[in-house]
């Protein structure tokens, strides 16, 4: 699937994340902003490139900016930013 426009979703407040998805064209792309990197950034990483995945997203710039979610926040997030990148109605029911 092809990205269609720029999507955003979630916040900057404590314990959420907050996920940007833009056009690319030649893979993905992933940028990671969050306090603890170090720790569990490969994790945060994984998690949104299943997500992507999921989808058969080819190209894509994503953009994380982590204020401590849980892996859980993290996808739905991801998924919540796709569907609107997408533009899609209807969510994609067997990625959840």
């Amino acid at each position: 699937m092809n990205i269609r426009k720029t999507a955003l979703a979630g916040t900057l407040e404590s314990s959420d994340v907050q996920i940007m998805i833009t056009k690319a064209s030649h893979g993905i792309t992933i940028e990671l902003e969050s306090d603890v990197k170090k720790q569990f950034g490969n994790a945060i990483i994984a998690t949104v490139k299943d997500v992507l995945a999921a989808y058969a997203i080819e190209n894509a710039k994503v953009s994380i900016v982590d204020k401590g979610a849980l892996d859980l926040v993290i996808k739905a997030r991801t998924i919540t930013a796709l569907q609107r990148a997408l533009e899609l109605d209807e969510p994609k029911w067997e990625v959840l």
